[in-house]
């Protein structure tokens, strides 16, 4: 069955302009369907009205495929996004040529580009690195922009002790208007939980806050909030436009949890964290944008990666279902 299409703009005012929708609510979702629901419910569905979210494919999930075979994995195995990282639109670029074509590729399949990971060392100390370091941002800002992203996430690197959050709030202000104003690009916030300066959910909330910048937003990671140890019950304290995109995955119990990284990683409801008071907590407040599948598991990157992504796309659906969202 041929799959619908789903384009950037429609993803933009589908997912970003709830509160002007009309008395019906239409969004497509990754098997060619639409689910439709009144005015106000904000009960928008996809993955066949199985989930109130669209589910992205994250490409660190199947991360030593090739990315143009990414994009076709995503879409056989039934995502409606995909999140590519940067050095995939690189090597796409230089390969390949226009990144708008991996964008027409992308929409051509059904798929929406929802984030880009990401831009690296975009924080160094000191206004004389900083604007050294926009060259190459701005590289970067051009890259997710022609590949159809609406988001790209900035982390609060190179990575130091110390790091100042006055500093954070001032490069994170101008990377957000270099993003919007040069390249229809929105720059969210991302805190890393095994970073020495800023990893937690409290402290990059809470610059982003101080920009006084009203597109200001975080991406969020459940292993992070778990890593950093901030927790998950401050989610529930927050508007559900203030997250950008929210990665998924789980994490084991038989590993203390300062000593746990990436590779630790695992499928949603493989581990111990409280996925389904998450999910039902991200309903409450609004949330309205992609849940992506983010895994670095070595083991899995071994295997056949459409087996993978088939499975990490089952296993996230299986919690949204006990979710009961």
């Amino acid at each position: 069955m041929e799959r619908n299409r789903v384009s950037r703009r429609a993803f933009l005012t589908g997912i970003g302009g709830l509160a002007a929708a009309g008395s019906v609510g239409i969004a497509m979702n990754s098997h060619g369907a639409s689910q439709t629901s009144p005015a106000g419910s904000g009960d928008k569905r996809w993955q066949g009205g199985a989930s109130p979210w669209p589910l992205a494919l994250n490409a660190s999930t199947i991360r030593p495929t090739p990315v143009t075979e990414k994009l076709e994995i995503a879409a056989k195995t039934g995502w409606d996004a995909f999140e590519p990282w940067i050095d995939d639109l690189e090597k796409y670029e230089a390969e390949h040529g226009s990144l708008k074509d991996f964008a027409k590729r992308a929409e051509d399949l059904g798929l929406f580009i929802n984030n880009v990971i990401g831009l690296w060392d975009c924080m160094p100390e000191g206004e004389e690195a900083f604007q050294a370091s926009l060259s190459a941002t701005r590289e970067r800002m051009r890259r997710c922009a022609e590949a159809g992203s609406q988001f790209v996430a900035a982390i609060p690197a190179p990575d130091r002790p110390g790091f100042d959050p006055k500093w954070a709030i001032h490069c994170y202000r101008e990377l957000m208007r270099i993003g919007r104003e040069d390249y229809n690009l929105r720059v969210a916030f991302e805190f890393v939980g095994f970073l020495k300066g800023i990893y937690r959910f409290g402290e990059a909330a809470g610059i982003a806050l101080d920009t006084n910048d009203d597109q200001a937003c975080l991406i969020m990671d459940t292993f992070h909030l778990f890593r950093g140890g901030s927790g998950f019950n401050g989610v529930r304290l927050i508007h559900g436009d203030f997250i950008a995109n929210f990665h998924v995955n789980d994490v084991p119990g038989d590993i203390p949890r300062e000593q746990q990284g990436d590779e630790h990683r695992l499928y949603p409801g493989d581990g111990i964290l409280p996925l389904e008071q998450l999910f039902r907590d991200l309903k409450t407040i609004g949330f309205r944008r992609t849940l992506s599948l983010e895994i670095f598991k070595r083991e899995y990157w071994a295997m056949p990666p459409g087996e993978v992504a088939a499975r990490g796309r089952e296993k996230l659906l299986e919690v949204i279902a006990k979710a009961g969202v």
